[in-house]
């Protein structure tokens, strides 16, 4: 076991001005949704190219596809295309519409949704497309857009791991028809827990804003903020889901760093594909021009015949190191309840189980310092020697 300090996976880089926004905000006495939420949303929006009304802050990713969906008229006897490789909370969402989530299986240098079986994978049931932008690298999201133009399909961005990238100039989470962020600890911007939905529409998503406050007109800044009684109506039945002003108050101050933060976890990035070029993995593929990577995690391939160690025992020489490490991910037909439920097996999806047996990601956060990564380089490599 090392004895230096143990370098946390996904650490959040939180500093003093997170910490005093949320002094004041418990100060202020307006702990739920209220204003801060309000201007967390508007300049997201405006960080993402948006109008404010084109932004809902909620209470997580999770809950943000699940909202998108709902809006979408998603519902029993709908299909929803998505990825293999992806968390849980993806295919999990879809479920609780009552539709059924039916898997593309990924490309292999990129990890995303394979786009060239993205057309056979539709039926008379399908109702929606939901690519995942894995690690932060854009899905090709011009054969996903013309799939769905031609058999009338809604676009779902799941973009957890993409604040930060760009396809063909415009931000992911705008190309489609909703897009779903995450702000959960390990994100590029975190506000502990939280999400974000972003519409093509402003009606498209005042309904994400209802849905996500009991389907309530009003919510309970609006009606207690001393701008004026207002009585609220309920039209739908709708959930909880909204961010508290506690959380914005931490997302304020990340929104500021967010290019910076990248600009750190780049230089990184390149510091790790020098350092790794000649060990028995695949790195990280090339990012195409057309897209901008948000580098939100750096997965390497163990590859398999080649080195001494396989990927679990590497995890666990990594923690022996000092070095907290990521698999991302399990892919979704390994998991035991989609097999017994949805009769999924692990060669349905062939591409994102192998990755999914090889695959860990390392500690990106730009909080690192450089003899931090120097220390992780050293132990990758002393890791892989067996």
């Amino acid at each position: 076991m090392s004895e230096q300090p143990f370098i946390t996976f996904g650490a959040p880089d939180l500093r003093e001005e997170e910490i005093q926004e949320v002094v004041q905000t418990l100060r202020g006495g307006w702990l739920g949704k209220g204003p801060r939420v309000a201007a967390f949303e508007a300049q997201f929006a405006a960080y993402q190219g948006l109008a404010p009304e084109q932004a809902a802050a909620v209470s997580s990713c999770t809950a943000a596809l699940h909202l998108s969906l709902v809006a979408a008229g998603v519902g029993p006897g709908d299909e929803v295309i998505t990825t293999p490789l992806t968390f849980c909370a993806t295919v999990n969402t879809i479920l609780h519409t009552g539709a059924t989530p039916v898997l593309c299986d990924v490309e292999r240098q990129s990890m995303n949704i394979d786009v060239r079986n993205l057309r056979a994978c539709v039926t008379p049931r399908t109702k929606a497309v939901l690519p995942v932008h894995f690690a932060g690298r854009p899905c090709e999201m011009d054969e996903v857009l013309a799939v769905a133009r031609d058999h009338g399909l809604v676009v779902i961005e799941d973009c957890a791991h993409a604040i930060e990238a760009r396809y063909r100039g415009a931000p992911v989470g705008t190309l489609g028809d909703y897009g779903c962020f995450s702000f959960y600890a390990t994100k590029n911007l975190t506000t502990g827990e939280g999400g974000m939905v972003l519409a093509r529409g402003a009606e498209q998503l005042a309904r994400v804003r209802r849905l996500s406050m009991h389907g309530m007109t009003q919510d309970a800044w609006q009606r207690h903020s001393g701008r004026g009684f207002g009585q609220y109506d309920v039209v739908e039945c709708g959930f909880k889901y909204n961010m508290m002003d506690l959380e914005a108050a931490i997302g304020l101050h990340q929104l500021r760093r967010l290019e910076s933060g990248l600009e750190r976890r780049s230089e990184i990035w390149s510091r790790y594909q020098r350092a790794f070029a000649d060990l028995p993995v695949t790195l990280p593929a090339p990012v195409p021009p057309h897209m901008r990577h948000a580098l939100h995690l750096y997965t390497l391939l163990l590859d398999e015949g080649r080195g001494r160690i396989g990927r679990d025992a590497f995890v666990e020489r990594m923690a022996q190191l000092g070095v907290g490490v990521g698999i991302h991910y399990k892919a979704l037909p390994e998991h035991s309840y989609y097999q017994q439920r949805l009769g999924w097996r692990p060669g349905d999806t062939p591409v994102a189980t192998s990755i999914g047996h090889r695959s860990v990601s390392l500690p990106l956060s730009p909080r690192l310092t450089d003899a931090e990564v120097e220390r992780l380089v050293l132990a990758v490599h002393a890791a892989l020697a067996g």
